[in-house]
């Protein structure tokens, strides 16, 4: 194991110590989202903390065994035994240490287009968007078309799914290999020859923006109090109950003086900037997205082809990784796991050599 990897490792473990102290607390339940926070990390901190005792645990065993091998035989076999579980152990903590793509525990939603080959690009669209369904419902994922652009012969021109999970493993870190022009060769059912034609379809997809939550810091407030001014700029009353509070991060400023108390006017000031800022917020990440969803659409436009479907042949083949298959029916049926995995070996494989 890596000096790096251990310096890692001692720091997950006390602060995995420390969220098991807090999520013991009482009152930390008391606030449903720090504890929805905490315990979305203490689960994504769990697996490595019980492989790590786990490691430590048959190191203990083995070197008791190695000691107590001289008096008896059934040790030494023991021993053995304890020995070949250690490298199986060691090589899952490492890949368990190597640091996750922030968005793998989130929703996503997808699109699927035609492309060049007109109605049978938007049948293959509609034979994708069954896979991708059957695929959901193969591993307990919720999928809901949420818009659909059908064609004349019943494929889709366009259509958009929300497909959600729970668990660690969220949806993004499986699908997310997905995004690119994904090219079928088959007879269309509109060629009366019988000729092979090669049409595609563009898959976007991007991880699920969560609801944007507006948290206001006391701290980032600079609040006035002032009189009320009437028509003409009189003074409508003789205490300063208007108040004006200005957002010193962002330099929003929102005044309120239709209420007759300083408290009032305070609280519907508030009720603005949290609608203010919750409106600036959810524009920028709508920009990330958009930023997402570009990148992709710039390799959907590329013809950057991620994978084949050759019907005559019954071959699925993804070209990213050189996988090549000959149970195109079962893919299309939603048994995609075979293929979805060669993509996340080939991506811990690049984490692997890029922090080794």
């Amino acid at each position: 194991m890596e000096e790096g990897h251990t310096v890692n490792l001692d720091e997950l473990l006390n602060e995995y110590a420390e969220l098991e102290q807090k999520l013991a607390d009482p009152a930390v339940h008391a606030d449903q989202n720090q504890a929805r926070t905490l315990g979305k990390r203490y689960a994504q901190l769990t697996p490595i903390v019980s492989t790590y005792r786990e490691l430590e645990g048959v190191r203990d065993d083995l070197q008791a065994a190695k000691e107590l091998a001289g008096e008896d035989p059934a040790f030494a076999e023991e021993a053995v035994e304890l020995e070949g579980r250690i490298s199986p152990l060691e090589e899952r903590l490492t890949h368990l240490l190597v640091p996750r793509d922030p968005n793998d525990d989130k929703d996503i939603i997808m699109e699927i287009k035609a492309g060049e080959g007109g109605e049978e690009s938007a049948l293959f669209a509609g034979d994708l968007l069954r896979m991708y369904l059957r695929y959901a419902e193969r591993v307990g994922w919720k999928a809901e078309i949420i818009d659909a652009q059908h064609s004349d012969l019943g494929g889709y021109k366009d259509v958009t799914v929300a497909v959600k999970g729970k668990g660690a493993d969220g949806v993004w870190s499986r699908l997310k290999f997905e995004g690119g022009v994904h090219r079928v060769q088959r007879v269309p059912v509109t060629e009366s020859q019988g000729r092979i034609h090669t049409s595609a379809a563009g898959v976007l997809v991007y991880p699920e923006a969560e609801d944007v939550e507006v948290q206001i810091d006391p701290n980032d407030l600079r609040v006035d109090v002032f009189r009320s001014s009437g028509p003409g700029g009189q003074s409508v009353n003789t205490t300063d109950s208007a108040v004006r509070i200005t957002h010193v991060p962002t330099g929003v400023v929102v005044s309120c003086q239709n209420e007759k108390s300083q408290l009032q006017n305070k609280e519907s000031a508030l009720r603005i900037l949290r609608a203010r800022l919750l409106a600036i917020a959810q524009e920028e990440a709508d920009a990330a997205a958009s930023a997402e969803r570009k990148s992709q659409v710039r390799t959907v436009d590329r013809s950057e082809r991620v994978r084949t479907y050759n019907y005559p042949e019954n071959r699925i083949s993804d070209h990213r990784v050189g996988f090549k298959a000959y149970n195109l029916d079962h893919v299309l049926d939603g048994d995609l796991s075979a293929v979805i995995q060669a993509l996340a070996d080939a991506e811990m494989a690049d984490k692997l050599a890029s922090h080794s």
